[in-house]
């Protein structure tokens, strides 16, 4: 699945509500189910083709239309822990690689992920801030995998690497969670709350990309 048919499924699902402006309980539960939520945000931990941000503001969008009590605290704390299973998934299986002599499909696919002058910042501020490096990491795109290969290298271990993980995540939902009760906020009809929130996220994750691309004597190698 690419990265536009989640943002054109996430779009459909809330525009599907917009007759009223209100989105139904049935809606809500097809749409961004709590558990499908977890499912999806801890695979994009994994692999990098779901746009996990997105999703979140989407969901996040769709539950502040939905004025529940504790709908947008709920995609908060499922996005958060979602994100903290995928990224200890990962990280494990990252690990596996490090100790095995001929290492590991993982851990080769999260050096192709990582340029080596990212990596490089990040086993510098790795070194300078230790794990907490991690919170800043999470909000940064593209920022996740060089600090987590730089962790892997420098063999911390899972338990350490948890620690500074934990609010990294929860700094991360916040985030996304905030994209999307801004974009629910501004509109009365779900679906261009979504579109909007999909739209700032995206941005968000390209832009850094896109200005490396255009300075002038720079070259990206991401």
């Amino acid at each position: 699945m690419t990265l536009h048919d989640l943002t054109a499924a996430a779009v459909a699902a809330a525009a599907s509500a917009a007759g009223t402006g209100q989105v139904p309980p049935e809606t809500t539960q097809q749409a961004v189910g709590y558990p499908a939520l977890f499912v999806l945000v801890a695979l994009g931990a994994l692999v990098p083709v779901i746009p996990t941000g997105a999703l979140v503001s989407s969901a996040a969008v769709v539950a502040f239309h939905h004025q529940s009590p504790y709908g947008v605290l709920l995609v908060f704390a499922v996005s958060a822990l979602a994100a903290f299973t995928g990224d200890l998934a990962l990280y494990w299986l990252g690990q596996r690689g490090v100790r095995s002599r001929g290492g590991s499909r993982w851990l080769e696919a999260l050096r192709d992920r990582a340029a080596p002058e990212r990596l490089e910042q990040a086993q510098t501020k790795l070194d300078e801030h230790g794990v907490m490096v991690l919170v800043l990491s999470r909000l940064v795109p593209a920022g996740r995998i060089p600090v987590m290969l730089a962790c892997l290298l420098a063999e911390l271990p899972l338990r350490r690497f948890a620690r500074g993980d934990g609010p990294a995540c929860l700094a991360w939902a916040a985030t996304y969670g905030l994209i999307g009760i801004l974009g629910g906020s501004l509109f009365s009809e779900p679906w261009k709350g979504v579109a909007l929130a999909v739209g700032l996220t995206l941005l968000i994750s390209t832009a850094p990309a896109a200005w490396r691309r255009l300075r002038p004597g720079t070259r990206d190698t991401a």
